[in-house]
C-alpha cells in the first residue's frame, strides 16, 4: 500500500512534485527523494512543513504518525546554505577565547607600551572568561544534544561578529594600562556571583542532556535533579539563561568596566527573548506544564 503525498513551495504554492510512498515512510526520507529530484538540495536544506507557513515536521515523524497515510500535502522550503551547529558553535566560542586573551598580552596594535603589569583583578578576570568560553567548547563537544544538525550558513557571520567584537571590546578596557579595579568586597561579590552562575549554567545543561536521549527528539518537561543547583527549574523555564545572567553580572562587578555591563544586558536581552519563545512552546506543547513559573527570571519574567 502506498501513498500520494503532494510537496508544494511554501511561497508559491506552486506543485512540485507527487511522491507514492508507504505510511511508514519518515519526512527525512521525503526530503531525500526531494532532493533526488533537485540537485541543488540536500536534506538539512529542505523544511517540510504542514502549511505555506509554521512549523516544519520533525525528521523522525513519519506518514502515518502525521495521518497522511491516505495521502496529503506538505509544503517544501529552501532553508538556503547550511552549516553544522557544532561548527557554529566551536567558531563562536574560540574566537572570543583567543581574542581577549590577545588582549591580555597587550599587543602593540592595540596599546601603547606599558609600563603597569596586569592588575590582580584583570588577570582573575582574564581566568574567568577564559574558564566560560572553554567550558562552552567543552559543552558543544560532549553536553548538548542539538535537536537540528544545521543552521543558516549566515548566522555563522551574525554571531561571531557579536561574541568576537565583544571580547576585543571587553579585552580592551579590562586589559588596558589604565584600568582601575573596583575595590577588594565588590571584586569579591562580583567573583562568587560568576563563580555560582557558571557552576549554574553547567548543572543545568547536564539536566538538560539527561532529557534527551541520544539520537532522539523526545521533549520532556524540565524538572529539578538531586542537584540543588537545578531547583531554579521551579520557578524558571530556562534557568540555564538566568545563571548565564548571574555570571555576566558578576563578571562586571568584580571589574567595574562598563563594557562588561553593555555585554552583559545585550545578551540578557537576547536570551529574554529566546526564553520567552521557549516558555510558550513549553505550555503549549504540555498542557500539564508548571503554571508558576516564569520564563526567565523568577516572579517577573
Amino acid at each position: 500500500m502506498t501513498s500520494k503525498v503532494e510537496i508544494h513551495h511554501s511561497t508559491s504554492g506552486k506543485w512540485l512534485s507527487t511522491l507514492n510512498v508507504a505510511p511508514s515512510t519518515s519526512v527525512l526520507e521525503l526530503k531525500k527523494l526531494i532532493c533526488k529530484e533537485r540537485k541543488k538540495l540536500y536534506p538539512g536544506r529542505v523544511d517540510l512543513r504542514p502549511q505555506q507557513r509554521g512549523k516544519g515536521y520533525a525528521d523522525t515523524d513519519t506518514l502515518a504518525s502525521l495521518g497522511l497515510h491516505a495521502g496529503g500535502v506538505m509544503y517544501c522550503k529552501d532553508l538556503g546554505p547550511q552549516i553544522g551547529w557544532v561548527t557554529v558553535f566551536l567558531c563562536e566560542y574560540a574566537g572570543p577565547l583567543l581574542l581577549y586573551l590577545w588582549t591580555s598580552s597587550r599587543p602593540w596594535l592595540l596599546y601603547a607600551p606599558a609600563a603597569a603589569p596586569l592588575s590582580t583583578t584583570a588577570r582573575v578576570a582574564c581566568a574567568c572568561w577564559s574558564f566560560h568560553y572553554g567550558k562552552r567548547i567543552l559543552e558543544t563537544l560532549f553536553v548538548h544534544r542539538f535537536s537540528h544538525a544545521t543552521m543558516p550558513v549566515m548566522n555563522l557571520f551574525k554571531n561571531c561578529s557579536y561574541y568576537w567584537g565583544f571580547a576585543l571590546f571587553v579585552g580592551f578596557h579590562v586589559n588596558h594600562p589604565l584600568f582601575t579595579p573596583p575595590p577588594q568586597p565588590l571584586f569579591l561579590f562580583g567573583l562568587t556571583m560568576f563563580t555560582v552562575g557558571e557552576l549554574g549554567n553547567f548543572s543545568i545543561h547536564w539536566a538538560l542532556r539527561q532529557l534527551r536521549p541520544a539520537g532522539s527528539r523526545v521533549r520532556r518537561i524540565p524538572m529539578p535533579t538531586s542537584n540543588p543547583l537545578t531547583s531554579l527549574f521551579r520557578l524558571v523555564s530556562c534557568p540555564n539563561y538566568t545563571y548565564e545572567f548571574l555570571a555576566w553580572l558578576g563578571f562586571t562587578l568584580m571589574t567595574q568596566c562598563l563594557p562588561a555591563g553593555v555585554f552583559t544586558m545585550a545578551g540578557m536581552y537576547q536570551m529574554t527573548v529566546w526564553a520567552l519563545g521557549k516558555h510558550r512552546n513549553y505550555r503549549k506543547e504540555f498542557p500539564d506544564y508548571p503554571k508558576g513559573r516564569r520564563a526567565i527570571l523568577p516572579n517577573l519574567i
